[in-house]
């Protein structure tokens, strides 16, 4: 298939949101931390030093919203999130409906999923259990026998949702799984976690129920020493990874078979990492075996940097620490999962610039619907006509690439070699020294219509367009002589101080064309050309900006 072919496949696709609302008011796994959401500075300037930005700080644990599970959550020696390779996490799949098989506590087995679904060798298994419908992000269940008319939401998607048997784990195993995703709280039974002690009460009616559909205690049915044994050592070691709090599209898959990507936030430190979940099916044109030989064999480029406390932070933004709550070992036997809370303001890593970073009247990165992220786009490298403190112009994009109304921008200044984890590292280089775009770039991309800009920078924006003029005066005396000799202007000259002060965040903004910073990874290779570009970002309801994985997607060698 040749790449305008490709592009118009994936562009074409019908795709399918899997992905819970993560906000403030999403319930996390009981006893964890919920998300906080704190503004430490304002576009009119605030603590925290610099103006004419929004910016927030978030405090947060990854079992909030719809999260990758990783091996390390609950064996501290198997691979970081940000060791697996997307290639792990994405290919085909089913959504097995089981949700007439299953009620309050129930245990599902390998025989109920086969029973609905067609399930294939190293799949990825969403279970849909029904209880989605308890996701706070859901319209009420009604009951009239229930306190207030209504049941409780944070109950059923938590406390009461069915749970695997010993059995299916192994069988996961057995057919080399890649994920296990479900539709509630937690891909282990609730009652083969802490909340067997938490909520005692909810245990007798999950045990007693048990005795009458299987003539067994809990024990006798889950034996704690090989319950452990086999979900802290071998699942692990056999990289079946979980993935929970899938809600979003999943009841328009109903026992469908979809090529499914879960693209998780890369964290090193961390055990488990919001995700966002998407399902594509072939578009009417074409085979749905057809779509999935040429979804198997494209290559994915990964443009995210791995997101670490070590990752530097913009200038006087506060960097990402992580500490941990509880650790497997540390809780009842077998019930353990290692833990932590995460505290960072967002501009860091590979992220999202959302509108309300400068907008304020703008959408959150929440309200943004996926289809605003993912199209057709180029990949323009421009790095053979840059240098420290440049000036590239839209002539520059259009000698390298085509590109056309309505695409996707990333551009490849080459900065991204200077970035934290590469061996050419060099941070003051990176985040001071790098181009940026003339005076009409912020005009042409209106133009162009374009859906969003990626740099391989630290900003969007040329450094002297900030504060970074001001706190680093000798470098702008070198940026502005370097402007007067290639283009006979001094500074204020071609940038008007009212006009183009933060030109790419103030112009476009408002005109719902926001920028991706950071990019890295498989950008460093990257050649000019046009591509499926997607930017799968965590579905923060509250959020001005909000870190995901950026990829970009062409046709197999």
């Amino acid at each position: 298939m040749d790449r305008e072919t490709f592009i118009k496949m994936m562009s074409e696709a019908k795709m399918f949101d899997l992905t819970q609302k993560c906000s403030i008011f999403t319930p996390p796994w009981p006893g964890e931390k919920a998300l906080e959401v704190h503004f430490f500075k304002r576009v009119t300037g605030a603590y925290g030093g610099g103006q004419g930005a929004n910016g927030q700080i978030l405090n947060w644990s990854n079992t909030v919203g719809t999260h990758l599970v990783g091996e390390t959550a609950f064996n501290s020696g198997g691979r970081r999130i940000s060791d697996v390779p997307l290639r792990a996490i994405s290919g085909p799949g089913v959504v097995a409906d089981i949700s007439g098989l299953v009620s309050d506590y129930s245990v599902y087995t390998p025989e109920m999923i086969q029973k609905v679904a067609d399930v294939h060798e190293g799949d990825i298994l969403i279970v849909n259990t029904g209880y989605h419908r308890y996701s706070w992000d859901q319209p009420d269940v009604v009951n009239p026998n229930a306190q207030g008319g209504v049941e409780s939401m944070e109950f059923g998607f938590l406390i009461r949702h069915p749970g695997p048997s010993m059995d299916f784990y192994k069988w996961a195993m057995d057919m080399k799984l890649k994920v296990v995703g479900v539709d509630c709280g937690c891909a282990e039974h609730p009652m083969n976690t802490p909340i067997r002690r938490m909520h005692e009460n909810h245990f007798k009616l999950a045990e007693e129920k048990l005795v009458r559909e299987h003539g067994k205690t809990w024990d006798e049915m889950f034996p704690q020493g090989e319950y452990y044994e086999l979900t802290h050592l071998t699942m692990p070691k056999a990289h079946l990874l979980l993935a929970e709090a899938i809600v979003g599209d999943i009841d328009q898959l109903l026992n469908q078979r979809a090529w499914i990507t879960i693209m998780p936030i890369p964290y090193m430190e961390v055990e488990t990492a919001w995700a966002r979940v998407v399902a594509y099916q072939a578009p009417e044109w074409m085979s749905e075996g057809d779509f999935m030989k040429e979804m198997e064999a494209a290559e994915i480029l990964d443009m995210t940097v791995p997101f670490s406390v070590q990752t530097p932070q913009w200038l006087n933004y506060i960097p990402l620490s992580v500490t941990y709550t509880k650790r497997g070992g540390g809780q009842f036997f077998g019930m353990g999962r290692n833990g932590s809370i995460c505290n960072a303001s967002i501009h860091l890593a590979t992220h999202m610039d959302g509108e309300k970073h400068f907008y304020p009247n703008g959408r959150t990165i929440g309200q943004v619907p996926l289809e605003d992220w993912v199209g057709p786009g180029v990949i323009a490298d421009i790095s053979h006509l840059v240098s420290d403190s440049s000036v590239y112009t839209p002539k520059m994009i259009h000698d390298v690439v085509d590109i056309r109304k309505g695409d996707i921008l990333v551009i490849k200044t080459g900065w991204g070699k200077y970035g934290w984890i590469s061996p050419d590292s060099d941070e003051f280089r990176y985040m001071v020294k790098h181009p940026g775009p003339s005076p009409d770039f912020s005009q042409w991309a209106i133009d162009m219509e374009l859906k969003w800009i990626g740099v391989d920078a630290v900003s969007a924006d040329h450094p002297m367009n900030t504060i970074m003029r001001i706190w680093h005066p000798k470098t702008f005396a070198e940026a502005n002589q370097k402007l007067i000799n290639d283009f006979g202007k001094d500074w204020d000259e071609m940038y008007p101080l009212k006009d183009f002060y933060q030109d790419m965040h103030f112009n476009l903004f408002p005109k719902k064309i926001v920028h991706a910073e950071n990019l890295g990874g498989d950008i460093l290779d990257a050649k000019s050309g046009r591509y499926y570009i997607g930017c799968y970002l965590q579905k923060a309801m509250e959020a001005e900006t909000m870190w995901g994985r950026f990829v970009a997607f062409k046709e197999s060698k």
